[in-house]
């Protein structure tokens, strides 16, 4: 399994990685995924109730509020763009890659926990994690076969 995200951290405390086909003809540029997949429109309305639930809790354990700009593309290499956040508490690293010849999007997540704090946060985020993430990608992708 190849990805930047791997590359930054070799050996995760956390990684999920899933692979999705995508309209024949669609955006093959990886930066333009990433902001297709975060864009508040991907995202559905309970997991945006969470994520500002997230916003309020999360400094309580010496964590950032996330915001607009929070899943911004840090690099892209080749065929995959990389989102990196970094935080007190834990390090995050999604890598997008599309195969434009195969019609697959490849969504690879790396999570590095810095202490205890990172592992309570981690929690209840990494139980929700695929399918939410899944979710965010399976919207991404209808909103741009809808587009044509």
């Amino acid at each position: 399994m190849r990805s930047q995200a791997f590359e930054r951290c070799p050996q995760p405390d956390f990684a999920d990685s899933q692979i999705f086909a995508i309209p024949a003809g669609s955006e093959p540029d990886p930066a333009a995924w990433v902001r297709r997949i975060f864009s508040p429109r991907s995202t559905p309305s309970p997991v945006m109730a969470l994520m500002a639930a997230r916003n309020v809790l999360a400094p309580l354990i010496g964590a950032k509020s996330g915001g607009a700009g929070t899943f911004q593309v840090d690099s892209v290499a080749g065929q995959e763009a990389l989102v990196e956040v970094r935080d007190r508490h834990l390090d995050f690293w999604a890598g997008i890659a599309v195969d434009p010849d195969r019609n697959l999007l490849q969504a690879t997540t790396v999570v590095r926990f810095h202490g205890w704090r990172g592992r309570l946060y981690f929690v209840p985020v990494g139980a929700v994690h695929g399918p939410v993430f899944r979710s965010m990608i399976q919207r991404a992708i209808r909103r741009t076969a809808a587009a044509g």
